[in-house]
């Protein structure tokens, strides 16, 4: 009996890493062109887009897993917090299940180094905090916990911090790596299903990103033309990045031909500037 639905679980993973991935690219390459220009156009794009993809996996595992608390039953608590410095503190899952209310600190594998598992348990610690103010101490468990059951780098460091702060703080810590999460909490079968509905999903995404962005213009236009228009300025201002880097992106300038159209409609000395750039430029 299936938890949820594969289709629901494609939904999940294609939108929260596909969605808006061009978006995010043409901003990168805005905010640091010298790190696009002077390289293989082809090659750099596709880096940024797998780096932005890797990033993206751990957001969608965050969704998927959520979807799968709630059909189990837990409700699922308030996750972002402004501190009062203005701080926010982003609570990768929270959910009350019977008595307790569980916060989760997730990472995709353990392969931080030193200085990176020293930040990990310090932002553990301040989440801690945060939720003491929040909950009782005996209603909480913290749970640090690693996707990859493979990748086991820092788990003696983990399990010793965990272990301190359980003892000074008064606050029940776990430390899981796969599976054993889910039969921690009592739902065995959410894990197999993941690992089924991932190995399927992977067969159906391509091994690398499509680069040429005209090939879906509509899809694509729609995705960007809202983008500030500092991303299209300084994307059109820049010489080198607009024949090395956009014309890779938009070699038939489909594309750009409906931002022309776009913009030139728009209201705005800003709008009207951007439109008379893609003009020229094409």
């Amino acid at each position: 009996m299936e938890i949820i639905q594969y289709k629901q679980f494609k939904h999940i993973f294609d939108e929260t890493i596909f969605e808006k991935s061009k978006a995010d690219l043409l901003e990168n390459i805005a905010l640091y062109p010298s790190e696009f220009v002077g390289f293989k156009p082809k090659a750099k794009i596709l880096q940024n887009l797998l780096q932005s993809h890797e990033i993206r996996f751990g957001d969608a595992f965050e969704h998927a897993i959520e979807e799968y608390l709630k059909l189990k039953g837990c409700d699922i608590l308030q996750k972002r917090y402004t501190l009062e410095n203005g701080d926010v503190l982003d609570i990768d899952q929270c959910f009350k299940k019977g008595k307790k209310v569980y916060f989760i600190e997730q990472k995709v594998r353990d392969d931080h180094d030193s200085t990176k598992k020293r930040g990990q348990i310090e932002n553990f610690e301040k989440k801690l905090n945060l939720m003491l103010s929040k909950y009782p101490e005996k209603q909480l468990v913290g749970i640090f916990y690693f996707i990859d059951p493979d990748l086991v780098k820092n788990k003696n460091y983990y399990t010793d911090e965990l272990a301190k702060m359980m003892l000074d703080y008064g606050v029940e810590t776990q430390i899981f790596y796969g599976k054993p999460l889910f039969n921690y909490l009592g739902f065995d079968k959410i894990w197999d299903e993941i690992l089924k509905y991932l190995a399927k999903w992977r067969k159906e995404i391509p091994d690398l990103p499509e680069i040429n962005f005209d090939l879906e213009a509509k899809q694509t236009f729609e995705e960007i033309k809202d983008l500030k228009p500092i991303v299209f300025r300084k994307l059109l201002e820049n010489e080198e990045i607009f024949n090395e880097i956009i014309l890779t992106l938009f070699p038939k300038k489909t594309t750009l031909k409906l931002l022309l159209k776009y913009f030139s409609k728009k209201d705005g000395t800003i709008y009207q500037t951007i439109a008379s750039n893609l003009r020229n430029k094409i």
